[in-house]
């Protein structure tokens, strides 16, 4: 037996680096494939056995593409900004730029070891000033066009971590990381204006080869609503505010109305005897994240102001309550409340006895929420809901106090962080001129290496007096630079352009180059990027599209989400439960090709589960009939004895295994079904070890099911197959070699074998010539000795044939 730990897969890596076989040939005449998967982030040292089942499959489907005639391009890369390597620093000492570079080469290591084929000529690393550099070009073009703007806004606040926390990062109204109490803090912050492309964003989706599931998140989060914005005046006041509502046809049941604690509106229409209840109100909803105040569960609470409105569409006064479950950064930050009409309204209503009015006819009891006849309003009743909307919103008009509107739920990205290691924002502040973008000749702004970084609740670069003293690049006086870093979303926005033309240092890449090699035909990653990083790429894509840059519409044309890896105990790996799962000395024990292959056969691709020990040795011992399958196979075609020319039966049985194999595998690896795929080849390595064990053998049959059989398992197992393509004396490498293509007449079987019931239960198995006709068929099964035994005393009263499969009969 040779080894195939990591003595092979050193020999072969060495071979394929030495040769250039995966360089990516820019002027092949062969169709491209630009094949990724989302870049690591170097946060942890080493790369674990999740990050080998996004990439270790991915490298399979691309090497079997590029047999198929593609030509394959497929970078890799770190995204390498971010907080977890700063507070690794303020917790070791260890500076964030020596940390990551430091796991930068510890994965690059590990990644080579995987034998995948990335054009590492192409590697970007985000945090490096010449990736960064140009980051802060697409800020400004963003700037330029005014895509990207600065305004205070309302942020989660932990006062112990001194930092903006994002909302998934606030648990129970508490900081995920040290437990503390947030609140909300108002904060200067730069923006980008992806609501502006929010109607394109939406209707792009559905051409797009992504999961179902994803595409509706992104819906979901994008938040299209057609209705109508409707004024109400507040009474004895020359105050107003709007609403937005999708139900314009329940106007007439409006008998509350709700202002988000934020409003500003709040302050100045709180009577006094209601100050201090609102004013406590409204400190009890600053602890609370977006995410948990909008829960549908959760219970909806609220204080009155003391003030009322005027519902313009009969003048009839109602009250104007807080409540936190309405946000100032959806919508108008007011709703109109229908609690006859909407479950969350009724609720409400009856938990504060507030009145009641029905106003829609359908439903038998309260609330009603579909649609239906109007009723108690006035020259509206009679009216359907969609008539109704429409002549409501015609008389609102007429009066000035509303008309039709659009609305997303979808919000401009925030892009300031109070952290140090992250891309400086490239804005000079001058008291003269205002917001002055650094002029492009004096990009990178570099990111200091001697910085305060612990966190005090101010930007770390804001204390750096080097950093942020400058000069104004207008009109020259003394100016500041930003001291907030941008979001690493920002720096994989557009990642998958640069991997294209990763040398440029006068461009942030060449536009042609890019528009032949883009978009990515099939992406990668995980399903929490879903609302976040393939909305902010989509969106920067379009952006450039305008400005001129880019020619396409969308990044990524397909799209495919892995499973997580789970620890033996079926629970996410973490250090701190013990369960992690490193590659490194599986890889040394028995080779990446039986890492890989585990991953690929012991999960769905798209659920991933629980490491097993037990199902890796089974992987690793399914290599070795493999290999004694193929060394029997090889000594059979090379001996001179018990040889045939004939295609007989048993020659026909082979081919159809490995034709069958060859369909299967090919069509099931399109579909990112791995673990069936393998399950294919196991079943042909059974068909290719029974047949070498035959009295007799056609050799150039057997010769040319080897050379099948290793293609189809080269993506699978590229080391290993390499190994057995250069001792079945072929030459260098596989991977330059054309995939099989299967014949369906391959597939039709002189024979098949049917099974014989009697009352549902089988008593036999017969072979029968596959062109036979049903009455053939039942003379046969008829004929069967164990049929007839068991037929003795009972009268046959029909029979059924299900056509190459069984033959049912029924006796009494």
């Amino acid at each position: 037996m040779i080894n195939y730990g990591t003595k092979i897969d050193q020999k072969w890596q060495k071979k394929w680096e030495e040769t250039g076989l995966y360089n990516f040939d820019e002027n092949s005449d062969k169709p491209k494939l630009y094949a990724l998967e989302m870049f690591s982030y170097p946060s942890g040292n080493k790369l674990h056995a999740g990050h080998w089942f996004n990439y270790g499959p991915v490298d399979s489907w691309a090497r079997m593409k590029r047999m198929q005639g593609y030509n394959v391009f497929q970078p890799m890369g770190f995204d390498a900004f971010g907080l977890p390597a700063e507070n690794y620093a303020i917790k070791t000492g260890v500076h964030p730029k020596d940390s990551t570079e430091k796991n930068i080469e510890t994965m690059e290591k590990q990644l080579k070891a995987m034998g995948a084929m990335f054009n590492w000529d192409h590697e970007v690393v985000t945090c490096r000033p010449e990736y960064y550099k140009w980051t802060q070009w697409v800020f400004l073009k963003l700037f330029e066009k005014g895509l990207a703007y600065r305004k205070k806004a309302p942020v989660n606040w932990c006062p112990s971590c001194n930092t903006v926390l994002a909302n998934e990062q606030v648990v129970d109204g508490c900081c995920e990381r040290c437990s503390t109490e947030v609140t909300k803090k108002d904060l200067t912050q730069w923006f980008l204006k992806i609501t502006d492309y929010a109607e394109e964003l939406l209707n792009n989706l559905d051409s797009l080869d992504w999961p179902e599931k994803t595409k509706a998140m992104q819906k979901h989060w994008i938040g299209k609503s057609t209705g109508a914005e409707v004024t109400f005046k507040v009474d004895n006041s020359s105050l107003s505010f709007d609403v937005f509502t999708t139900r314009v046809d329940t106007l007439f049941g409006v008998t509350y109305v709700v202002l988000a604690p934020e409003n500003p509106l709040v302050n100045e229409l709180t009577l006094k005897e209601h100050k201090d209840e609102v004013e406590e109100y409204k400190k009890a909803a600053k602890k609370q994240s977006d995410i948990e105040r909008q829960s549908i569960t959760r219970e909806k609470t609220g204080v009155f102001t003391g003030s009322y409105a005027v519902n313009p569409i009969n003048n009839k006064k109602v009250p104007i309550w807080v409540g936190d479950y309405v946000l100032s950064t959806y919508g108008t930050g007011a709703v109109m409340a229908v609690p006859s009409h909407d479950e969350r309204d009724f609720a409400f209503a009856t938990k504060y006895d507030l009145k009641i009015v029905k106003v829609i006819e359908g439903g038998t009891t309260l609330p009603y929420t579909e649609y239906g006849t109007l009723v108690n309003s006035d020259e509206f009743n009679g009216l359907k809901s969609e008539e109704g909307k429409e002549a409501i919103v015609e008389k609102l008009e007429k009066m000035n106090l509303g008309s039709k509107k659009t609305n997303y739920r979808l919000r401009d990205w925030l892009v300031s962080r109070q952290r140090y290691w992250g891309a400086p924002i490239p804005i000079i502040h001058c008291e003269k001129c205002g917001e002055v973008p650094v002029p492009q000749n004096q990009l990178p702004v570099e990111l200091p290496y001697d910085v305060e970084f612990a966190p005090d609740g101010k930007s770390p670069l804001a204390k750096c007096e080097s950093f942020i003293n400058t000069t104004c690049p207008v009109c020259g006086g003394k100016a500041k630079r930003e001291a907030d870093t941008l979001d690493t979303f920002v720096c994989s926005s557009w990642y998958f352009l640069r991997y294209v033309d990763n040398l440029n240092s006068e461009k942030a890449f060449d536009s042609e180059k890019v528009n032949k090699m883009l978009p990515v035909d099939m992406y990668v990653g995980g399903p929490e990027h879903a609302c976040m990083h393939l909305l902010y790429a989509r969106f920067v894509t379009k952006a450039l599209r305008d400005m001129g840059y880019l020619n396409f519409d969308e990044p990524f044309t397909s799209l495919r989400h892995q499973g997580l890896i789970l620890g033996p105990d079926g629970q996410k790996m973490s250090k701190s439960k013990g369960n992690t799962i490193s590659p490194d000395e599986y890889i040394e024990e028995f080779g990446s090709d039986v890492f890989r292959m585990y991953l690929m056969f012991g999960f769905a691709y798209s659920e991933g589960g629980a490491w097993s020990d037990e199902a890796i040795k089974a992987i690793a011992k399914f290599v070795e009939k493999i290999e004694r399958t193929l060394e029997l196979s090889r000594n059979r075609i090379t001996s001179k004895e018990n040889i045939k020319t004939s295609i007989d039966k048993e020659e026909k049985e082979l081919n159809y295994a490995r034709h069958y194999a060859v369909k299967s595998v090919t069509e099931d690896s399109l579909k990112f079904q791995f673990n069936t795929s393998i399950a294919r080849l196991m079943e042909f390595t059974s068909s290719l070890y029974k047949y070498s064990n035959e009295k007799t053998i056609n050799p150039q049959l057997l010769k040319d099911t080897i050379v099948d059989f290793i293609k189809i398992l080269s993506p699978f197992a590229p080391h290993f197959c390499e190994e057995q393509w250069e001792l079945l004396g072929m030459n260098f490498s596989i991977f330059n070699e054309k995939w099989p293509e299967f014949d369906p007449l391959a597939l039709v079987k002189d024979e098949v074998e049917i099974a014989i019931q009697i009352n549902g239960k089988i008593k036999s198995r017969i072979n029968i010539a596959s062109n036979l006709k049903d009455e053939e068929i039942k003379i046969h099964a008829l004929e069967d000795e164990k049929v007839k035994e068991a037929l003795v005393g009972k009268d046959v009263k029909k029979v059924i044939v299900i056509k190459g499969r069984l033959v049912n009969i029924v006796a009494k």
